[in-house]
C-alpha cells in the first residue's frame, strides 16, 4: 500500500510520520536517525485510533528525536566577515564589513549585503542586525504573499489570518486553531516560489487540519506542483 502522510499536535509541537499499512495485528512506531517518524498499522485499522497511538507515543517520540538530533550533521557557523554568502529570497549575496561610529544598520545594494557597526570583530553584533534585517524584510514580503495565495478561490471562505514570524528549528511554517500563519524567518532566504508553498500549505490546515489524504488532495488541487517546490526549499536551505 501506499505509505500515507500524516501529524498530529501535541502540546506546541507538531509530529509528523508516514503511515504504511500492512498485514499486522498492532500499531508499531519507528524514530529514525534522521528524525522522521514511521507508523505501521494493520491495514483495516482506522485513522483515528492510529492517531490516538501516536498521541499516546508523543512524549517518546519527542525523546528519541532529542537523541538522534545530537548526531545531525550541523552546517558551518557563520561568521559574518566580508565575503561570506548568504542567502536573500532565493539569491546569494556577498557580506561587505564596514566599521563605522554612526548607527549600526545592514542594507542590500550593489549586489551585496552591508553591515554597518562599530567593531566588524563582534559575531554576534553582526548576526543580530542582519536577523533584524531579516525580519524588517520578512513581515511585509510573507504578508503580500499570504495575500496573493489567500487569492485562490478555495480559500476564499477564510478570514484574513494574522501572519506571525519565528525562528524555528524543525518546521518551516504551522497554523493555529485561532486562524494565525506562523512562519519560519528562515523563509526569507528561500525563493518566492517556496515561501508560496509553505504559506499555502499552512492555508490548508486552516481547512484540513490533519495530513490525511483530503490534505493532500486539497494542496494539489491548490498547487499541482507543491512537491517540486517543496524539494527546492529543503535542498536550498539544508
Amino acid at each position: 500500500m501506499t505509505p500515507e502522510s500524516h501529524s498530529i499536535d501535541w502540546g506546541s509541537k507538531t509530529i509528523e510520520f508516514s503511515l504504511h499499512r500492512a498485514d499486522r495485528k498492532r500499531v508499531a512506531i519507528e524514530v529514525n536517525p534522521d528524525l522522521s517518524v514511521l507508523v505501521r498499522a494493520p491495514a483495516s485499522a482506522d485513522l483515528q485510533p492510529v492517531l490516538a497511538v501516536v498521541r499516546k507515543k508523543a512524549k517518546w517520540i519527542l525523546k528519541q528525536q532529542r537523541y538522534f538530533e545530537q548526531f545531525l550533521p550541523r552546517s558551518p557557523e557563520r561568521t559574518y566577515v566580508s565575503g561570506e554568502s548568504h542567502l536573500y529570497m532565493g539569491r546569494h549575496y556577498r557580506l561587505k564589513v564596514h566599521a563605522v561610529d554612526d548607527e549600526p544598520r545592514v542594507r542590500l545594494h550593489g549586489g551585496y549585503i552591508h553591515i554597518y557597526c562599530a567593531d566588524p570583530a563582534d559575531r554576534a553584533s553582526k548576526h543580530e542586525l542582519v536577523e533584524n534585517w531579516y525580519r524588517d524584510h520578512a513581515a511585509p514580503v510573507f504578508s503580500q504573499r499570504l495575500a496573493q495565495c489567500l487569492d485562490h478561490r478555495v480559500f476564499r471562505k477564510l478570514s484574513s489570518p494574522q501572519v506571525q514570524i519565528r525562528k524555528m528549528k524543525r518546521r518551516w511554517g504551522s497554523c493555529t486553531r485561532a486562524g494565525r500563519v506562523l512562519l519560519n524567518l528562515d523563509l526569507i532566504r528561500a525563493p518566492r516560489r517556496c515561501i508560496d508553498y509553505v504559506v499555502t500549505h499552512e492555508l490548508c490546515h486552516l481547512l484540513v487540519p490533519e495530513h490525511t489524504p483530503e490534505f493532500f488532495r486539497l494542496l494539489r488541487k491548490v498547487m499541482p506542483d507543491w512537491e517540486s517546490r517543496k524539494t527546492e526549499l529543503e535542498a536550498r536551505l539544508a
